[in-house]
């Protein structure tokens, strides 16, 4: 009798430390952190959710008095399934949702209540509260964590991750490689290519001055992929262009500095000098183009005429 009795005084010993003077019905609060939780279902041998880790869950937050929602999984689930990823980060006040989240296991569901002000000014980052939230509210989040993606498999992910990109771009650039190669073959070009990349090919000689990098000139060109598909055209449009030199792609801030007013070229540009390894509208990623460009006149900018009275 006097054991049963030691067993209960203790049991009722180990609950206080954890904390039971919620002053929300049902919940428990916690000692270290303040936070109100009440599990609804725990999977102590699941994978414990880690700070850098990950996490598939569905949840609803809503305010504790009203229950109204403020946000919902639903509404943000890309698959359709009421669940989405989230990376868990650094509690952004003590007694957050994040913390809350740090409470869970795969598996596990639960509710938490948090101060209404913080979540929106802490974790959220607003200025100001939204309408109909006001200083001493509650929230409360109902969170069903289904998977967890642990701090060492996010970054193993991640790892793969780039290693497959990595493995994507240095196919597309021997892909590129090869499909130049062949053009320049095929057209008998010879022209030795810049340290950058570009082949300039002079097809009239420019009289006038050349522009610098910074630059507005205008021009008329032609562009095309290496099999001769046009993509875009100001001779087609039957207007010329004006840009800054600084504002386009580098492959031609280099070729239109070589040119002189009047003179014509042809500027094969590749990728890493032009739009990338990926697609950009109708350029395929990692595209060598071949530009025809006719510099027209170096433009002077207009001086800018102050406002009356000054």
């Amino acid at each position: 009798m006097k054991l049963k009795f030691s067993v209960g005084i203790l049991v009722v010993l180990l609950l206080a430390s954890c904390g039971s003077d919620s002053r929300f019905k049902g919940f428990t609060r916690a000692k270290e952190n303040g936070l109100h939780y009440k599990f609804f279902h725990r999977n102590e041998d699941g994978k414990a959710v880690e700070l850098g880790g990950g996490i598939y869950f569905g949840y609803i937050i809503s305010t504790y008095d009203k229950d109204s929602v403020v946000v919902n999984s639903k509404d943000v689930s890309k698959d359709g399934s009421g669940y989405t990823n989230f990376g868990i980060q650094a509690s952004s006040f003590v007694g957050s949702f994040e913390d809350a989240l740090l409470m869970m296991h795969e598996g596990d569901s639960a509710a938490f209540v948090v101060p209404a002000d913080s979540f929106f000014t802490k974790t959220m980052g607003l200025n100001e509260l939204p309408p109909g939230i006001k200083p001493g509210m509650f929230l409360k989040g109902v969170f069903a964590v289904k998977k967890v993606i642990t701090k060492q498999e996010m970054e193993d992910n991640q790892k793969a991750q780039m290693a497959e990109q990595e493995k994507m771009l240095k196919e597309i650039a021997e892909r590129e490689k090869a499909d130049r190669d062949k053009y320049l073959t095929e057209n008998n070009i010879t022209t030795e290519p810049t340290p950058s990349g570009l082949i300039y090919i002079e097809l009239k000689k420019g009289n006038g001055k050349k522009p610098t990098a910074t630059d507005v000139v205008k021009v008329h060109y032609t562009g095309k992929l290496l099999n001769g598909t046009v993509f875009d055209s100001s001779v087609e449009r039957g207007e010329p262009v004006e840009f800054g030199l600084n504002q386009v792609i580098s492959g031609w801030t280099e070729g239109l500095q070589l040119m002189g007013i009047g003179g014509k070229a042809k500027l094969i540009i590749p990728s890493t000098i032009g739009y990338g390894p990926m697609q950009q509208g109708p350029i395929p990623g990692g595209s060598t183009l071949v530009f025809e460009v006719e510099l027209l006149d170096i433009v002077t900018p207009k001086p800018m005429v102050p406002p009356q009275g000054e």
